[in-house]
C-alpha cells in the first residue's frame, strides 16, 4: 500500500506537470528541438500518468478484487497506448529529420 501512495505521489509531482506542459506548449525554446513534436509526446506521458492513476486508486480504496482486475486490465491498456506514442512520436521526428 505505501509502494502506490509512494509512485503516485511521483508521478503526480513529475509526469503530470511536464504533460500539462507539453500538451499546453509551454517549452522553452532550449528544448523544443529535443522535444518535438511536442503536443503528441505530452499526451504520450498523460496516458502513462492514466496508467498510474488507473492502476493505483482501487488499490487504494480498497476496492474488490473484481475492480482491481479491470483496473489492471485498463491501466496497462493506457500505459501502452502512451509507450506507442511515444515510439510513434520519436519515429515520425527521426523520419522528417533524415
Amino acid at each position: 500500500m505505501t509502494w502506490q501512495w509512494i509512485f503516485l505521489v511521483a508521478f503526480s509531482l513529475t509526469v503530470l506537470p511536464l504533460g500539462l506542459a507539453l500538451v499546453t506548449d509551454k517549452v522553452p525554446e532550449r528544448l523544443r528541438s529535443r522535444l518535438a513534436p511536442v503536443r503528441p509526446r505530452g499526451w504520450a506521458f498523460l496516458a502513462l500518468y492514466a496508467g498510474v492513476l488507473i492502476n493505483s486508486v482501487p488499490r487504494l480504496a480498497g476496492a474488490p478484487s473484481s475492480v482491481l482486475m479491470a483496473a489492471t486490465v485498463a491501466g496497462g491498456l493506457a500505459t501502452l497506448s502512451g509507450l506507442a506514442l511515444i515510439a510513434v512520436a520519436g519515429r515520425r521526428t527521426r523520419g522528417a529529420g533524415a
